[in-house]
């Protein structure tokens, strides 16, 4: 196991470099959706029974599935594989999204109207800030959930670990077979582990200190 990891090591780290920073990129992306949409509906009880009920229904579907569908339209590579991260990252976060929103007091609202803040300087400078810490524990869910999707995404030829872990099971029985799985799965689970972190640390610094310590 020692030797296949230090005869591949550049593979290896490209490899990781490519699936932590498509899981990132994805993330992001997702969470700039999510929150947009939620500032659509949140005041809407029934738009907001749609968006739940979007959530709950997208992600009972099986992540393959969706890749294999979408390799018709799209075609093998990149493309397809960003679309479904991004949809399977969304979901979580638009849940929490709308949820942080709904709970924020309608006194604390009334209050930023009251001093002449515009609807939207109240929704970004006293809103969206109330909500961040439950929006970013969707995006740390998220996070979590389409590091292991994206690796699915080698079905379609994506970047990322995912390739280790398809030539290891294609070939199982044969010559490093189950190196290769390991690799790939390991590797999958360290690069979780560190952008947890990292998640963790942004909450630090975007949430301040009185916000935490209600939460």
């Amino acid at each position: 196991m020692f030797q296949y990891v230090v005869e591949r090591w550049s593979q290896i780290w490209f490899s990781s470099w490519q699936h932590f920073s498509l899981v990132v990129q994805c993330t992001v992306l997702a969470t700039v959706i999510a929150v947009v949409l939620a500032t659509l509906v949140y005041r809407s009880p029934r738009l907001t029974s749609v968006a739940n009920g979007v959530s709950a229904i997208g992600l009972t579907l099986p992540s393959f599935a969706v890749i294999g569908l979408l390799i018709v339209p799209l075609g093998f590579g990149v493309l397809p594989s960003v679309v479904t991260v991004v949809f399977f990252a969304a979901l979580p976060i638009l849940r929490n999204a709308v949820v942080g929103l709904a709970e924020i007091p309608p006194s604390v609202v009334e209050s930023a109207r009251g001093i002449g803040m515009s609807r939207f300087r109240t929704l970004v400078q006293v809103e969206l800030p109330m909500a961040w810490p439950i929006i970013l524990s969707g995006v740390r869910v998220s996070a979590q959930m389409v590091m292991g999707i994206a690796a699915i995404a080698a079905y379609a030829l994506g970047p990322g670990l995912g390739g280790f872990i398809f030539s290891g099971l294609s070939r199982l029985g044969g010559a490093n077979a189950l190196y290769s799985v390991v690799v790939g799965v390991i590797g999958v689970v360290l690069l979780a582990l560190v952008l947890d972190l990292l998640l963790i640390g942004l909450g630090r610094l975007t949430i301040s200190r009185g916000i935490r310590v209600q939460h």
